[in-house]
């Protein structure tokens, strides 16, 4: 059976994908960002995942207001990446997993979610931005099965539904008949709002709160509302639930390699961690 080696999480900012073309690493505005991600890259050149589900939100691209699917999976045999009007330079397709893409939809179509089945798929820079941050020279997962949540119009799904969704992921992924270790990785957030009165707002002590209980607590988030989260993170924020369910996809107690807070990258509080399947 394939082996779930544990999860990541990282903020997708587009400025972000930016200062990794303009080679900024080391930018004093960028540096604290970006050192945050050494003590994951050597535990993930130890484990060597082979693939990576990736939760992550579509901006635009692939969906966008007219055709918003709650929970959408790709089944694609590659994903294609597109300019989006950021500046960020466009990425080589990545290989999709199909056998493990049809395991999963099946055991969620099973397990009574009502998903969209995507055999053609554009992914954007929530879903590529991951891959450079955690692999920066390329040496990562040879396939990837992206997953996406609505966050961008509502109605938005529960944090206890998408809790829900990971888990089963992670059930699909455990049975799968391979011997391929998998990572699991939420894209998204922390708190931010990118418009209206409360542009620029962040929320620290949320944000810290948030990332100890994917450790101790996974589903401390569960007891708020849509509303109650974007009261507590902002409009954008409520791309936590990324977070949330690449936690759940990781069955059992896990172990907290490394993790990162920096504020503000962007008008966005930063967060990224590493956990180890225990």
């Amino acid at each position: 059976m394939a082996k779930i080696i544990g999860g990541l999480t990282t903020s997708h900012v587009p400025a972000i994908g930016g200062a990794i073309a303009k080679g900024l690493q080391q930018d004093p505005y960028w540096k604290p960002f970006f050192d945050g991600f050494g003590p994951a890259r050597e535990w993930l050149a130890e484990t060597k995942p082979d693939v990576a589900v990736i939760f992550y939100n579509d901006h635009g691209l692939n969906f966008f207001l007219d055709k918003m699917p709650t929970f959408a999976i790709g089944a694609a045999r590659q994903y294609f990446n597109a300019d989006e009007g950021w500046g960020i330079p466009t990425v080589a397709p990545f290989d999709g997993s199909l056998d493990l893409s049809w395991k999963i939809i099946d055991h969620l179509v099973s397990r009574e979610f009502d998903v969209t089945t995507c055999q053609e798929m554009l992914i954007d820079h929530a879903a590529t931005m991951p891959l450079k941050l955690f692999w920066p020279n390329d040496e990562g997962p040879t396939q990837i099965v992206p997953v996406c949540i609505n966050t961008v119009q509502f109605p938005l799904p529960s944090a206890k539904r998408c809790i829900a969704l990971g888990k089963a992921v992670g059930e699909a992924v455990a049975g799968w008949d391979s011997d391929k270790k998998v990572v699991m990785i939420g894209s998204g957030g922390l708190s931010h709002q990118l418009e209206g009165q409360r542009a620029g707002f962040i929320n620290k002590p949320f944000d810290l709160a948030f990332m100890k209980s994917l450790i101790d607590d996974p589903e401390w988030a569960a007891q708020f509302s849509i509303l109650e989260l974007v009261e507590k993170t902002g409009t954008q924020g409520v791309e936590l639930l990324m977070w949330l369910a690449a936690r759940a996809a990781v069955p059992g107690d896990v172990r907290k390699v490394h993790s990162n807070y920096h504020i503000p990258i962007s008008n966005t509080a930063a967060g990224m961690m590493a956990l180890a399947a225990a």
